[in-house]
C-alpha cells in the first residue's frame, strides 16, 4: 500500500493551495481518507476526513469553513483544498486510510509520508 501526498509548497498568508494524495495498492473506494497534520514541536492533529463515497465529510474546528475534502475514486485520489490560509496552518500535511470514519490517528490503517504546507506572514 502506497499514499503518496503532493502539492505542498508555499504560500501567504491568505492564500490558497489543495495537496492531493494518491493511493495505490488497496481497494481505495471501500476506505475512509482522512488529512492529518504536524508542526514542529507539536503532536500530530486531525484535519478532516471523507466517507468512501464522499457522501460524509467531517472537519477539524479550526479548519472548517476554509478546507475542503474532496476524493475522486476513479483516480484514487483524495484532495484538501485549503483557503484562507494563516501562519498556523503551516505543517506536514499527511494522508491516511481507515475502514470507518474517524478522527483518531491510531484508528487508521495506513499512512503516507507528508507534504510541506508553510504559510508565511
Amino acid at each position: 500500500v502506497q499514499l503518496q501526498a503532493s502539492g505542498g509548497g508555499l504560500v501567504q498568508a491568505g492564500g490558497s493551495l489543495r495537496v492531493s494524495c494518491a493511493a495505490s495498492g488497496l481497494s481505495f473506494s471501500r476506505y475512509f481518507m482522512g488529512w492529518f497534520r504536524q508542526s514542529p514541536g507539536q503532536e500530530r492533529e486531525f484535519v478532516a476526513t471523507i466517507s468512501w463515497s464522499g457522501d460524509n465529510t467531517y472537519y477539524a474546528d479550526s479548519v472548517k469553513g476554509r478546507f475542503t475534502v474532496s476524493r475522486d475514486n476513479a483516480k484514487n485520489t483524495v484532495y484538501l483544498q485549503m483557503n484562507s490560509l494563516k501562519p498556523e496552518d503551516t505543517a506536514i500535511y499527511s494522508c491516511a486510510a481507515a475502514k470507518w470514519l474517524t478522527t483518531r490517528s491510531y484508528e487508521y490503517d495506513y499512512w503516507g509520508q507528508g507534504t510541506l504546507v508553510t504559510v508565511s506572514s
